[in-house]
């Protein structure tokens, strides 16, 4: 991953083509044996896929944002949200070619039904530096969730899909990273508040759309315990537990630190509150 850090991000261009595709996923390398019976992974994979197949929406609302910026909404609108919705169908139809008995399409409606109202232009950061200090820690979060559930299964075809959507979800961090540093000297944005933008995502890395997503996968699933709080605390726990127990908290650490630009004697102060948030974060 760190090399992959160091590339410059590719210039956004009117016919952009995705650096993969679903048809370079052979499905019917999966080995159903290793994963068939593993509820935890089923979560973890439709979960991922409701949240990616409704990318669009905010995707639309950081158009709208970063509307005077042509680069910034081309680039959002022709790789970021092209990319999201690939990751969304890949993950779709791993779900429906290991568990074809679970209605993907009526619970990912049920999903957006709810999902919709958490995706308003409103919740945005008052700036547009701040917003793609935020971003950065939203593409932290989802790189660190695909690499560790690459890592955490045994099954080849899904390692695989977990990992090329984690290599993306890093290539869009460079980008969103790049966009920062421009709008930072723009808008004169003291550490301080990037510091908060930073701490206050980080905290949220856990928030309301992995719940919603475990709801409406459960309601489909296990409808008989659709309701029941305390099992989807526990389900959530045990998510919370395979990420933890996969991620590379360095890499994760420094991707989360980076837009503060700190000197390497500050930035070994401000690590361990920000290691502690991420521990409370990943233990919840």
């Amino acid at each position: 991953m760190a090399s992959q850090e160091s590339q410059q991000p590719h210039q956004p261009h009117q016919h952009y083509q995705p650096r993969w595709r679903i048809a370079d996923l052979d499905f019917s390398r999966i080995d159903l044996q290793r994963v068939r019976h593993d509820e935890n992974t089923f979560y973890l994979v439709t979960c991922a896929s409701f949240v990616e197949s409704g990318s669009d929406l905010y995707t639309h609302n950081l158009i709208d944002f970063f509307h005077d910026n042509e680069e910034v909404a081309t680039w959002l609108r022709e790789q970021w949200e092209v990319e999201e919705l690939q990751h969304g169908a890949a993950l779709r139809a791993y779900v429906g070619h290991v568990w074809p008995e679970f209605d993907w399409q009526q619970a990912y409606d049920s999903f957006l039904a709810e999902y919709a109202g958490y995706c308003k232009v409103e919740l945005l950061e008052p700036t547009k530096a701040l917003e793609m200090a935020a971003r950065c820690v939203v593409e932290t979060g989802t790189a660190t969730y695909y690499r560790a559930l690459s890592r955490s299964v045994q099954e080849p075809v899904l390692q695989e899909l977990a990992a090329r959507i984690s290599n993306d979800e890093v290539n869009h961090y460079k980008h969103f990273y790049q966009y920062f540093r421009q709008y930072r000297r723009r808008e004169g944005i003291g550490r301080s508040r990037v510091l908060g933008t930073l701490s206050r995502r980080t905290l949220e890395m856990r928030n309301e759309d992995a719940d919603c997503a475990i709801r409406h996968a459960l309601k489909f699933r296990d409808p008989a315990r659709a309701d029941d709080v305390a099992f989807i605390r526990e389900l959530s726990a045990r998510m919370s537990a395979t990420v933890r127990t996969n991620l590379t908290p360095d890499m994760t650490l420094k991707m989360i630190l980076r837009p503060l630009e700190l000197p390497p004697k500050v930035q070994s102060w401000v690590q361990y509150p920000i290691r502690q948030l991420m521990h409370y974060v990943f233990l919840r």
